[in-house]
């Protein structure tokens, strides 16, 4: 299967009928129906109300994922996501789950510059080749703030038995409405009898 392949398969599903609205700058959403006391409390929960300080000024992404997390029976298993080098990391040792655990995933990042719609985390986990399974979860828009932000998902359950354990292949993407693939990389998991 060639890498194109691959990637293709990990696409946000659209819905039928919706298009994303033009694109405004941070500036003309703050003086958007400024007497509209709702509108101005929607603002506000975006962080759309102050002035936030890029916290990577160098940095001309304006979604920086920072880590995936991994929390199941009081662990909390940070991986680390903020380069090149740090993903790079993440293939040297598979991230080990107990079989038949609940776990979930929480994403942690960045969001400087302009407000981004429509933020979703896909997940398709292989095993020899073959899918066996996908995710896709709606995490919102988000406005810039110097805080990281984060997006916890529902919880899943670790597959178990002899035929269960072993390797995965996972590959996480976490793109916006207007199809910006802000991160997109691989990780080995493992599935054993107990936690190591």
């Amino acid at each position: 299967m060639s890498q194109q392949e691959n990637t293709d398969e990990l696409v946000a599903t659209q819905t039928e009928g919706y298009k994303v609205g033009q694109k405004k700058d941070i500036n003309e959403l703050k003086e958007l129906d400024a007497n509209d006391e709702s509108l101005n409390k929607w603002k506000a929960s975006l962080g759309l109300t102050g002035t936030a300080e890029e916290r990577f000024p160098d940095d001309k992404r304006s979604v920086i994922v920072q880590a995936l997390v991994l929390k199941s029976e009081g662990r909390e298993v940070v991986m680390d996501v903020s380069s090149p080098e740090a993903i790079q990391q993440l293939q040297t040792k598979p991230l080990v789950i107990k079989e038949g655990v609940d776990y979930t995933f929480k994403i942690r990042f960045v969001v400087q510059r302009e407000m981004v719609t429509g933020l979703k985390f896909l997940q398709q986990i292989k095993r020899m080749g073959l899918t066996v399974d996908k995710m896709e979860v709606m995490c919102g828009s988000y406005g810039p703030k110097h805080e990281d932000q984060e997006r916890e998902f529902p919880v899943n359950k670790a597959p178990s038995g002899m035929m269960a354990r072993g390797s995965y292949t996972i590959r996480s993407k976490f793109v916006d409405d207007d199809n910006n693939s802000h991160l997109e990389w691989s990780w080995p998991m493992e599935i054993k009898k107990e936690w190591e």
